[in-house]
């Protein structure tokens, strides 16, 4: 959530922002509820004032035996209390229609974030490794997995709908596989790991931005909860109304949970095979951080997800996304893309973003540091997949595919599966 009062101060550069976002905002509308709810502010204040005197003149009068007087003057404290009531009451009304707008417009882009209207003003930052060269016609894994027997989509269609999927044997395994190596692999790096509900209340998720604004696409229950989109919703509520301690920051958080979306707006894209699915698995990375110090973190999360990748020996190339293909909270994104010889190209397999204060003010999470400045600052939050664990099944299974139709296992996953070396059908 934006600030007022920067938003007041600011209001060019905030137009500017939403333009080169491609976001539509009611700028004007919102100055002017924000003047409006202002004077009622000074009203209030003038009548209080103006309270507190009258209270002062009640006082002497009685003192001096005025009775009548007082009386009078009693009559106007209770006309004046009815008016800042009733102001009261205005000003409660302008304060919410106030959030109600913050709530709905995006963050910032940082300086740094290249302008661009979509994905294809994305801008390349780095590649790693070398996609495979097979000598036969690798397969998809819609087909090899079918085929070993690992992976099961008519199934998934008859236990819950479409875009549902079943895994077994070493599907299942080396799914499980992923999830301990990846959790390994970022406590050995710094991060703390937790283990959260996969239900979320209205208050956590408008708290990280998924509600009001993306309600399509969560799963809802008849109590009022949400199937969680990302781990990214709990690990950053974890400090909501909290005030951190500056020496304490940064700190870094991990979790795996499975992730549930509608995809509401998503038809017809990518929906064959277990690129975008309704419920997947993924480890999340979060980062509370100083304002001074959170581009750094971000730029050390992306290596950390980049090192998963690196591990397993799967091609990458890393983006920053421009303006206008960035996420509603986000101030600064990056995308992780690995190569998947189904696609011929590179496919997304994490987004690690800077929210900067926009999830912090929304979620009241705060920072002190008494020896630099008095009071309290809203922290830094920052998130990232590392990694989408389908995603990263599906990478493994066709990048490490042979010719006969079996998967080679990579080398640091094989403890993990009991010393296996190889997948066959079976």
């Amino acid at each position: 959530m934006l600030d007022a009062k920067f938003v007041r101060d600011n209001a060019e550069d905030v137009r500017a922002a939403l333009t080169a976002r491609g976001a539509t905002w009611d700028v004007d509308g919102f100055l002017s509820l924000d003047a409006t709810r202002r004077e009622l502010i000074g009203a209030v204040e003038a009548l209080q004032a103006r309270r507190n005197e009258a209270s002062k003149v009640i006082g002497a009068l009685m003192k001096e035996g005025q009775r009548e007087h007082a009386e009078a003057a009693k009559d106007e404290v209770r006309r004046v209390n009815e008016e800042i009531a009733s102001l009261e009451s205005r000003m409660a009304e302008a304060d919410a229609q106030t959030r109600e707008m913050l709530l709905t417009v995006p963050n910032i882009p940082d300086a740094s974030v290249p302008c661009g209207a979509d994905e294809t003003e994305n801008v390349e930052v780095r590649r790693w490794g070398t996609p495979p060269a097979f000598d036969f016609e690798p397969k998809p894994h819609w087909d090899l997995g079918p085929e070993l027997g690992i992976i099961d989509f008519e199934r998934g269609v008859k236990l819950a709908k479409s875009r549902f999927v079943v895994l077994g044997r070493e599907g299942a395994r080396l799914t499980r596989a992923l999830i301990s190596f990846m959790l390994d692999i970022h406590a050995e790096r710094g991060y703390r790991e937790w283990w959260v509900p996969a239900l979320a209340n209205t208050e956590t998720l408008t708290a990280t931005g998924q509600l009001p604004k993306f309600e399509d696409d969560l799963f809802k229950t008849g109590e009022g909860l949400y199937l969680i989109p990302t781990a990214e919703v709990q690990l950053t509520n974890l400090h909501r109304d909290e005030v951190l301690e500056a020496d304490d920051l940064p700190l870094d958080y991990t979790a795996y949970t499975p992730c549930f979306r509608e995809e509401a707006g998503s038809a017809g894209r990518d929906t064959r095979g277990m690129i975008r699915v309704h419920q997947f698995d993924k480890v999340e990375l979060v980062k509370f951080a100083t304002p001074e110090t959170s581009m750094d973190a971000l730029e050390a999360m992306v290596a950390d997800a980049e090192h998963i990748l690196e591990q397993l020996g799967l091609a990458y190339r890393t983006v920053v996304l421009c303006t206008g293909d960035m996420g509603f909270a986000a101030a600064k994104t990056y995308d992780i893309e690995v190569w998947l010889p189904s696609y011929g190209d590179f496919k997304e397999i994490s987004s690690c973003s800077n929210c900067t204060d926009f999830q912090a003010r929304r979620a009241g999470i705060k920072y002190r540091s008494p020896g630099e400045f008095r009071g309290s600052r809203f922290a830094h939050t920052l998130n990232g997949s590392g990694l989408a664990v389908g995603r990263t099944l599906v990478a493994v299974l066709e990048n490490y595919q042979r010719a006969d139709g079996s998967i080679e296992v990579p080398e640091l996953l094989r403890p993990y599966l009991g010393g296996q070396t190889e997948i066959t059908a079976g």
